[in-house]
């Protein structure tokens, strides 16, 4: 991002600099003597956690509010959903093998979703419904990939986890951030959503699923297409059914969100709810 040219962050930088050329005596080398902005001791100790959630939103707010993005389109999945015609890397028997690797259909339908938002996007300046991911491989690298494919811009959020995830090298350079704390990726994520889709995935899809679907159902966010692809999967997976049956929840709960099971099919119940122009996809 680049730097702002005010005073005192020109200041700022100085005293860093300045610091550094301090000369070298028992005073100089305590923490205590550091400039509490350029201690990482101190940033990253208990007592500063809500700094650092607090400059977690930040810096990706202020990055997007340059960008002059207004509004997102958000696409979660799994990550071990393989681009057909690739193995499926994540398997660990014959019998996952065979289903991430028929799963990998939805690698091309959330592809070809991406595309349908971001030439809408296209039309608006890339200010509106830039297609959002978690900024990792399967789901997430086809949702990124979709974008770049009609040469939209495209953010991926990015976490940093056990086993490193690294950016997939489809988001937008200077639009892919990183995380340490799931609660302000999941903000923003939300906070400018104006469509989410859901594709098969696991324990972290299901997650930003269901606090999506709940954030709706409680009214602390508008409701907005809520999109569940692949009518098969989420069938097996979870008995919705069941729910409103048993009564923890209500009967009209199981309408806050639609099952569909290809993109075009997706983005026409988005492009109803809205009144947006068709687009047409090449070829």
């Amino acid at each position: 991002m680049a730097r702002r040219r005010h005073t005192s962050l020109r200041t700022s930088i100085e005293d860093i600099d300045a610091a550094k050329q301090a000369p070298s005596t028992a005073q100089t080398q305590s923490p205590t003597f550091r400039l509490a902005f350029a201690d990482d001791d101190f940033l990253t100790s208990e007592d500063t956690r809500g700094v650092r959630f607090q400059l977690e939103y930040l810096k990706t707010e202020f990055r997007l509010r340059e960008r002059g993005i207004n509004s997102t389109v958000v696409l979660f999945g799994g990550a071990r959903i393989p681009e057909p015609g690739q193995s499926a890397w994540a398997a660990r028997n014959e019998v996952q093998k065979q289903n991430l690797e028929a799963a990998s259909r939805y690698y091309d339908e959330a592809r070809r979703f991406a595309q349908y938002a971001s030439l809408t996007s296209k039309a608006l300046d890339y200010h509106d419904y830039v297609v959002v991911t978690g900024g990792g491989p399967g789901v997430m690298e086809a949702g990124n990939r979709g974008a770049g494919d009609v040469g939209a811009p495209t953010v991926g959020l990015n976490i940093v986890l056990p086993h490193e995830q690294t950016p997939n090298s489809y988001v937008t350079p200077d639009l892919c951030f990183n995380f340490h704390y799931f609660a302000t990726r999941k903000i923003h994520f939300l906070m400018r959503a104006r469509a989410v889709a859901i594709f098969p995935g696991g324990f972290g899809t299901l997650d930003e699923f269901f606090e999506t679907l709940t954030l709706i159902q409680t009214g602390r966010m508008e409701r907005i297409p809520l999109l569940l692809f692949g009518i098969e999967f989420w069938r097996r997976i979870i008995n919705f059914e069941a729910l409103a049956e048993a009564g923890t929840i209500s009967p009209d709960d199981v309408k806050l969100f639609t099952v569909v099971d290809s993109a075009r099919e997706g983005w026409d119940v988005i492009r109803a709810h809205y009144g947006l122009p068709e687009v047409k996809l090449a070829s």
